[in-house]
């Protein structure tokens, strides 16, 4: 059982260590650049990348990340290896802080704005509105995946 909760762990700190470096890019750059651009130029690369980032690599390492934790929670609640407490927690705060709020925060606001049409000038506004709300939420998952990495390799068994 040992080596189950070892590479689940592993995979759950891999997973949320990639996670946690691309939200923070964005938080700390992308974004920032986008809303620098005329707001037509902003929104259509915004478009473009939620299009293209729904790819087998990102989706395997979100989606996985996700399942190994939620396996290492259930795993280490069901077993109670000594310290578990700590890869609990990790995994717990991927799925809340990095899978979730992608779920009903991100990627509802990134289906809206896929919706608008870069060239009608009503739109910028809501454009404005979305970079504020995304980067916003979007600190906030990256913060939580960096912390879920820490506790997940303070939690290794």
């Amino acid at each position: 059982m040992t080596t189950i909760l070892m590479l689940l762990t592993l995979i759950s700190i891999a997973g949320s260590g990639l996670m946690a470096g691309l939200f923070f890019v964005f938080s700390v750059s992308v974004m920032n650049a986008l809303a620098q651009m005329p707001a037509q130029e902003g929104m259509k690369a915004m478009q473009l990348i939620n299009r293209t980032i729904l790819n087998a690599w990102f989706l395997s390492a979100f989606f996985g990340t996700a399942l190994a934790c939620l396996l290492l929670a259930a795993v280490s609640t069901w077993r109670r290896p000594p310290d578990s407490g700590w890869a609990i927690a990790g995994a717990c705060l991927y799925l809340l802080g990095g899978f979730m709020i992608t779920a009903f925060f991100n990627v509802p606001l990134n289906n809206s704005l896929d919706k608008l049409s870069a060239d009608d000038p009503a739109s910028h506004a809501e454009w404005t509105r979305y970079v504020a709300i995304w980067t916003r939420w979007n600190h906030f998952r990256a913060a939580a995946c960096i912390l879920a990495c820490v506790l997940l390799a303070i939690g290794l068994p």
